[in-house]
């Protein structure tokens, strides 16, 4: 009995171990540098736009006294539409340039921010939304402050930017609209989707969200943007690789079904996670334009 109570107890501490070792990992950073996220994009689209446009660099404090890194870029026009752009994980401002030269081309002002943990912000762990969406709202107000002519004023996400920005509206923040590009409704079935195609135990995720509570104070079951779209009436555009196997599409067809105001989705045939406006750059310029139109006639 005492060898038996002692394989149990070394299996016990075994798990425990396990769990905070995979919730370090989960919420773990790993930003590529500015280098690199620029290199990457100048080998999939054309960059070439950005160095001689009028760039304005500048922090944005957030709530709680953590700076944030943004960038506002200039449009040439005369027009008072702003858009805040929000990237992946992993990635950082540049990773967010493939919208920005879209809204250019669409008369707005592009303000672009590195995400906590990520390009040139101090190094700290992820919370899949919980922090970064009322570092969001930090950005928002900031810049309703800096820019109060705005006449349309809206924000869009890639992947974790886009949850983020789904997120944000449990703030209530003063935007106008959202575009959510492949944005997870809820985290715990993607990191148990990536468990099981390593063929580890779902019970791990669980186990490891009770230790990233305890370490991180941020269990992953409150990484939930739908949770953020009941009583919401800002019109969302989610937009969706149907081939996305990373985060796939039912994620952002749940979060549609979720809101309480306007929604549309699309799904781009043959794009994988992240990959929707390289795939069909044309079709996803007119979804966004026709979503603007049809919503903000005359703005």
């Amino acid at each position: 009995m005492l060898i038996v109570g002692i394989v149990i107890a070394v299996l016990a501490i075994l798990m425990i171990a396990a769990g905070f070792i995979i919730a370090g990992f989960v919420l773990a950073v790993k930003p590529c540098t500015p280098e690199e996220s620029r290199a990457w994009q100048e080998e999939h689209y054309d960059l070439s736009w950005y160095d001689p446009l009028e760039k304005t660099d500048y922090t944005v404090t957030s709530y709680d006294g953590y700076v944030l890194h943004a960038q506002f870029l200039k449009n040439s026009g005369d027009t008072n539409r702003y858009v805040i752009l929000s990237h992946a994980n992993t990635g950082d401002r540049f990773g967010v340039m493939k919208y920005a030269v879209m809204y250019l081309e669409q008369g707005f002002h592009v303000i672009v921010y590195d995400l906590r943990g990520h390009g040139l912000d101090a190094p700290t762990f992820c919370t899949f939304t919980v922090r970064e969406r009322k570092d969001l709202r930090a950005m928002i107000m900031d810049s309703r402050e800096r820019y109060p002519n705005a006449s349309l004023f809206g924000i869009h996400g890639e992947s974790l930017g886009a949850a983020t920005s789904v997120a944000v509206l449990e703030e209530k923040p003063p935007v106008d609209f959202v575009v959510a590009d492949c944005g997870f409704s809820d985290i715990v079935p993607v990191l148990k989707g990536k468990a099981a195609a390593m063929h580890a135990p779902g019970f791990l995720i669980d186990l490891a969200s009770v230790c990233a509570r305890i370490r991180f104070g941020c269990s992953f079951s409150r990484m939930r943007p739908i949770d953020s779209l009941k009583g919401n009436t800002i019109p969302i555009l989610f937009i969706h690789g149907a081939d996305d196997r990373f985060v796939p599409p039912e994620h952002s067809e749940r979060m549609k079904e979720a809101t309480g105001g306007y929604a549309e989705i699309h799904l781009v045939p043959g794009a994988e996670h992240a990959m929707s406006i390289l795939t069909a750059p044309k079709a996803y310029r007119e979804y966004v334009a026709n979503f603007l139109a049809e919503q903000f006639p005359g703005r």
